[in-house]
């Protein structure tokens, strides 16, 4: 059956849309005039004079929604450039998705000059009909010093402005250059930004392929990430091996594009996930593909170049499409940390650019991450730091508030731990009120009251990552929580609950044997989860759950919270330890400092009968929205509409003009 393109609607041309996300890694769609185009994906590069594999097999075989080939050489070229102005480039390359064209700057740095001017080959690329034009930028090279680079980088920003003017409605790549200086890329980032691009490539990054600088790339995509809009694709420029996909759809790329596929298959290289083999190296091939299929190494190499060629560039084509298929199941099962960190083992130029970036996780990707996850996270503990599903609860917790001066630290066994220690905290809360109780974890401390939050609870790794910390690191560690403390101990889960409670005696005396329901640790625990998940101050979750009363499960487990006055306020979640608001537990929250948009006229009636909330129709956030965290709803003059679940942050809320903003749980009605 033949694929039909799908032009986007009146309206939508050029804008991009978020429609899944794990921190920075998002998929999407970019709305064109010829083709939605999901992301993240590639597009094959195709030289119009030398089509390995044809287009049109790119689009219905392989499932390929867009390409990229270059201007500069249709333009160069009389034949091509006569079929292209009379027909089109759609038809020229036989091709019914999205087409980009770049511009001929890599041209200009392989050969040193092109012949085309800025304005001319960006009204070129619109006069021939191309989906996303390039404005002819000024390539930055590593070699380059910084006072070239920086040259470069203002030269491009200079050539902004009359690029868009040319291209008149088509869409345009505004290509981020500054070398490998962090500052002249963000500078670089800044000042494209001020334009109305609908693409940033990050462009000048092909040497540092070439040579394996993978940490160079990491540090550029940092330098430029935060300063490019939210809202506008992030293409990597010439990047194209698959095992550097899931690292930089990790870090937000949402567009690659490659000619390897090609020229690796004319010099008997195979792509792989985990890197590249010579064919004649090979007795059995070490992977599957359609491509492959009834061949062995020894007879591919016995057929003729060309059709050695095409084999192996299908081949290549197979991977390079599985291994972002592979990227974009990852985001929607929140693993895509989980393989970045199992690619990183493939390649030591590659587990260095990791191990440098898990040292220098930046602080918004971390804030952009759901903390809580309806599965577990492996760990080795060889990375440096924690990733973002696990730091984005830590980051939470670095505020952790609490009027105990004595901590006790359980360790030695991953969750769910109320099962196994909840007798034991019931009587510390009894016997030592003023003591808090911490579960040590291979990355970090946990406070009691978010025992069962995943993936915290469920930490998938070798025996060795649950080791014991030296008594000095686990002071230190209770302090950078609680504060100064005055005493602490340390018992362990193997010990059992007498050998435990005699050896907190020791150190803490008998205690005071107090009086204390289990409902009363409960309504402690959903304080906190309150105070943090919700985003209210210690007195506000205090009060808001002043005598409230549970409805419990067979398994003992608190099922619904109701206020004291009867109402049904929120339910606990089992499978993350979450928090679900129900309408008259959110409208009590109110004004109480959880996160709230402010939504124009235009959204109120469909809010209110519990419509989602679409990005274009929110005026203002306060607070910090956090994606997968609840937040309520107002209109303009402070009025209770509803309340749901954020699908994006403060700064995401205030640029993206397409998609959903709010997954709305329930609106207050007519």
């Amino acid at each position: 059956m033949t694929r039909e393109a799908n032009p986007c609607r009146e309206g939508d041309h050029g804008k991009f849309e978020m429609t899944d996300r794990d921190g920075w890694a998002r998929l999407g769609k970019l709305h064109t005039a010829t083709h939605v185009l999901n992301t993240p994906c590639l597009l094959p590069v195709i030289n119009p004079n030398i089509r390995t594999v044809e287009p049109r097999e790119l689009w219905e075989r392989y499932g390929f929604e867009a390409l990229i080939t270059n201007s500069y050489v249709i333009w160069k070229h009389d034949n091509l450039k006569n079929q292209a102005l009379e027909h089109g480039v759609h038809t020229l390359l036989d091709y019914p998705g999205v087409i980009m064209t770049d511009s001929g700057t890599f041209q200009n740095y392989v050969y040193g000059d092109v012949e085309v001017g800025v304005e001319e080959i960006v009204t070129f690329q619109r006069e021939i009909g191309v989906d996303i034009a390039t404005m002819l930028d000024v390539f930055g090279t590593p070699d380059m010093s910084k006072e070239e680079v920086e040259d470069a980088v203002n030269q491009t920003i200079d050539r902004a402005a009359v690029s868009i003017e040319a291209a008149n409605g088509t869409l345009l790549n505004g290509p981020i250059q500054g070398g490998i200086h962090s500052d002249l890329r963000a500078q670089s980032a800044i000042g494209m930004s001020e334009h109305d691009f609908a693409v940033h490539p990050i462009g000048g990054i092909v040497p540092l392929m070439e040579r394996q600088r993978y940490r160079e790339l990491v540090e550029i995509i940092l330098a430029c990430r935060e300063e490019i809009p939210w809202n506008r694709p992030i293409h990597i420029f010439g990047c194209g091996h698959p095992h550097l996909f899931p690292i930089c759809v990790a870090l937000g790329a949402d567009l690659f594009d490659s000619a390897a596929y090609a020229l690796f298959a004319r010099d008997d290289r195979m792509l792989m996930p985990w890197g590249t083999v010579k064919l004649g190296d090979l007795t059995e091939f070490p992977i599957s593909t359609e491509a492959l299929a009834g061949h062995t190494p020894a007879s591919v190499m016995a057929l003729s170049d060309d059709a050695r060629c095409e084999l192996l560039a299908r081949h290549n084509l197979e991977i390079t499409a599985s291994e972002l298929a592979r990227c974009r199941q990852a985001i929607r099962d929140g693993s895509i940390w989980r393989l970045v960190e199992e690619r990183s083992h493939t390649n030591a130029a590659l587990r260095e650019a990791t191990e440098y970036l898990y040292e220098n996780m930046p602080e918004g990707l971390i804030s952009a991450t759901n903390p809580l996850r309806d599965g577990g996270v492996r760990t080795s503990q060889d990375l440096p730091t924690s990733p973002p599903a696990i730091a984005a609860l830590g980051r939470l917790l670095t505020s952790y508030q609490t009027d105990a001066k004595r901590g006790i630290l359980i360790s030695g066994a991953s969750g769910p731990w109320r099962d196994k220690i909840g007798g034991l905290v019931h009587t510390i809360a009894r016997r030592w009120p003023d003591a808090e109780v911490f579960i040590e974890t291979p990355l970090g401390l946990l406070p009691y009251s978010f025992e069962d939050v995943s993936p915290w609870t469920h930490l998938m790794g070798p025996k060795s990552i649950w080791n014991s910390l030296s008594d000095e690191d686990r002071r230190f560690d209770l302090e950078a929580m609680m504060g100064e403390i005055e005493q602490h101990v340390h018992i362990s889960f193997d010990n059992g609950k007498q050998k435990n409670l005699e050896i907190i005696e020791s150190e803490f005396g008998n205690g005071e044997d107090e009086e204390i329901e289990k409902i009363d640790i409960d309504r402690r625990m959903i304080e906190d989860k309150v105070r943090y998940f919700l985003d209210v101050q210690p007195e506000i979750s205090k009060q808001y759950m002043s005598g409230s009363s549970f409805v419990y499960s067979r398994t003992h487990r608190v099922r619904n919270v109701h206020s004291s006055d009867g109402e049904h306020l929120l339910s606990p979640r089992m499978r993350d330890g979450g928090l679900s608001l129900t309408l008259e537990g959110a409208r009590r929250l109110h004004g109480a400092g959880t996160p709230t948009v402010v939504v124009n006229d235009d959204s109120v009636p469909f809010t209110r009968k519990g419509r989602n909330v679409m990005h274009g129709f929110i005026l203002q956030v306060k607070g910090d929205l956090t994606p997968g965290l609840p937040c309520l709803i107002e209109d303009q003059n402070g009025v209770f509409l509803g309340h749901g679940v954020s699908m994006c942050t403060s700064q995401e809320a205030a640029c993206f003009t397409k998609g959903i903003a709010i997954k709305v749980r329930e609106g207050i009605g007519e």
